[in-house]
């Protein structure tokens, strides 16, 4: 900036005196250095006082120039110190957020913890044969279930309270005053006797009457159920208090349920078709035949070891006449075999063997009469049986073939024909050929019961006919 306004100065200089020169000849040349002197002092004063204040102004920028670094510098570290503290902060929301989220899933695991615990709990008061006692129990939960309910430690303690009430009341033995429907269908109010949830029996006439527990209406109810006869005389005796042990149902009703819907023996057989009646005739039959044979074949036994007997004994005295008249109007096999041996007893030892097992061989169709028919009964039954199997098949493809498989109910019919014709031809299969096996077994022990005899009589008149003074009647 001095070195332009030097040139400027000078220039300005030139351009005076070469107009001086021009239109001032006469100008004083000395009067023009004096002036030129002094200008350029005044220009170097001015020079001067621009470079000091150029030094000034140098200095002062300088002086801002270092404060103002400074003052960057400074604002740098709280810059940074800002920043730190920043993403201390973030960071710490950062923790903050999370440990929320963390809170936030735990509350709504812990929300939906209690209320699916609520729900079971509801469920097992809607199940329980002690809501019957307090109806209102399972709907103190309803509260907790809904959907924009947040539960409290209230709440929890509340169902931590059902939950051992309904142990506590599972251990005892109670009798309240109820409300139960009976067997015809009408209501009844009077004590009931509870033992815990496996046990509910009421009055009816003065005798006791089984209860079942109805999860829909949560009430109890009377049924019909058959019980077996030791288990109805135990539950009699612990309703008079006789004693302290009592037939409990452990599957909550099912038990009971499932004795209230079996079918007895004649529903069965009613259910199982025409084909029940053949095989339901075979084992009567067999029954009436075996009645027969059994009382016919313990008679002949009877009589085959008493009238051999008596015969032997006879016979080894001597005393034939005696012989003769023990079997004299006899009609059952021994008397005709004895009665044939005595005939021949003058023939040769060969002969009288000949005509004793002649005899015996004679009356063995009479003492085997009927056996053959149990044999072929017990045959026929089962395949009476298979066939109603086979029948109930057939029924049951055409039903599916018509209607599909959509409903199991819609093939059960045919299913129970089979399935119990095959259970009513194995029971009377069964007993006819274990029958049949004893009355063939009974016939063999007395054929050898009758051989042995008939020996013990031929050896008796071989020995009389051996010796002549033995005495004996000829």
């Amino acid at each position: 900036m001095i070195k332009r306004r030097t040139s400027s100065l000078i220039l300005g200089l030139l351009v005076l005196w070469s107009s001086a020169t021009c239109f001032a000849e006469v100008v004083d040349i000395r009067a023009s250095y004096r002036q030129i002197s002094q200008q350029r002092q005044q220009s170097l004063q001015q020079q001067k006082r621009a470079i000091e204040v150029v030094h000034i102004a140098k200095k002062e920028l300088k002086q801002q120039l270092s404060q103002l670094q400074g003052n960057v510098e400074s604002t740098r570290q709280k810059v940074a110190k800002q920043q730190k503290i920043l993403a201390k902060k973030k960071q710490q929301v950062q923790q903050l957020i999370t440990e929320q989220r963390s809170d936030d899933e735990l509350m709504t695991n812990l929300t939906a913890a209690v209320r699916i615990s609520a729900k079971q709990l509801q469920e097992l008061l809607q199940r329980s044969p002690l809501t019957a006692v307090d109806p209102q129990r399972p709907q103190r939960l309803d509260t907790i279930l809904k959907q924009d309910y947040f539960p409290g430690l209230d709440d929890i303690t509340a169902m931590a309270g059902l939950f051992l009430a309904e142990m506590k009341q599972s251990a005892m033995v109670q009798r309240p005053t109820l409300s139960y429907t009976d067997s015809s269908g009408h209501q009844q109010v009077g004590p009931v006797l509870m033992v815990g949830p496996f046990l509910a029996v009421g009055q009816a006439q003065g005798d006791p009457v089984l209860l079942s527990y109805n999860p829909q209406q949560l009430r109890l109810s009377a049924i019909e159920a058959q019980l077996p006869w030791s288990v109805d005389r135990a539950l009699n005796r612990f309703v008079a208090g006789e004693v302290d042990k009592a037939p409990l149902d452990l599957s909550s009703g099912d038990a009971l349920e499932q004795l209230s819907r079996q079918k007895s023996f004649v529903d069965r057989v009613r259910g199982g078709g025409v084909l029940v009646w053949p095989i339901l005739l075979l084992a009567v039959i067999a029954v009436i035949i075996g009645i027969e044979r059994g009382l016919f074949l313990k008679r002949v036994h009877d009589n085959t070891d008493r009238t051999m007997g008596e015969v032997n004994r006879n016979a080894k005295l001597g005393n034939w006449q005696g012989c003769e008249a023990l079997v004299q109007g006899g009609k059952t096999p021994v008397y005709n075999v004895v009665r044939a041996g005595l005939q021949a007893r003058h023939e040769d030892r060969e002969t009288l063997e000949s005509v004793l097992q002649e005899a015996i061989l004679k009356e063995l169709p009479r003492l085997e009469r009927a056996l053959p028919l149990l044999n072929i009964m017990g045959a026929v039954a089962p395949l009476l049986g298979l066939l109603g199997t086979v029948t109930g098949m057939i029924s049951t493809f055409e039903v599916i073939n018509i209607y599909g498989t959509g409903d199991p109910r819609m093939m059960s019919g045919g299913i129970s024909v089979a399935l119990v014709t095959t259970m009513l031809g194995l029971i009377a299969a069964i007993p006819i050929m274990l029958l049949h096996t004893l009355l063939g077994r009974q016939v063999e022990h007395i054929i050898g019961d009758m051989e042995e005899k008939s020996v013990a009589l031929i050896n008796i008149i071989h020995r009389c006919s051996l010796e002549p003074n033995c005495g004996c009647d000829s």
